[in-house]
């Protein structure tokens, strides 16, 4: 057995060839079986408004994959794909993008290399992490303070009770 992941993923671009967000990421999944990745279980598809610039709304998901990477390897995998994809490092943040991949949490803790902080550092004030992950990891739980994906959920909802729900 390999270490699992929780993995984020959000696109609100189409792609030549994959089409409309909601594909891209179905694409993505497949791309990360095609590098040895094995995805376990994979969330629903939500819609959600974007974060800073960008005027297209998101299409986001949540997988929980397994692999014998550990989070650097992992994290190098997941950029190659995004440049596969036909991602671009630099120009605005939180811009429009065709796809993104983030390690949210990891089976076996914390980690922090140049580069890479898991469990990422904004996953638990993200509506659109924590609801697809609530399907595929409702149970899995931040390292940091100890509470399951559906309670920081619970908690973010009850903070903010506009969030979709």
């Amino acid at each position: 057995m390999g270490e699992r992941y929780l993995i984020a993923l959000g696109s609100n671009q189409r792609h030549a060839r994959h089409g409309a967000p909601e594909r891209v990421l179905s694409a993505a999944l497949a791309a990360l079986e095609g590098e040895g990745i094995r995805v376990l279980r994979a969330g629903p598809v939500i819609r959600s408004a974007p974060i800073g610039p960008s005027l297209r709304r998101y299409a986001n998901s949540a997988a929980v994959v397994e692999t014998n990477l550990l989070p650097d390897a992992l994290l190098i995998v997941l950029k190659r794909i995004e440049r596969a994809f036909g991602r671009t490092r630099g120009g605005q943040r939180w811009g429009t993008r065709v796809l993104d991949l983030d390690i949210v949490l990891w089976g076996g803790g914390a980690w922090s290399s140049p580069g890479l902080t898991v469990p990422h550092l904004a996953f638990r004030t993200r509506d659109f992490v924590l609801a697809p992950a609530l399907v595929v990891a409702a149970d899995w739980r931040d390292p940091l303070d100890g509470l399951t994906v559906r309670q920081l959920l619970h908690r973010l909802r009850r903070a903010n009770p506009l969030a979709p729900a």
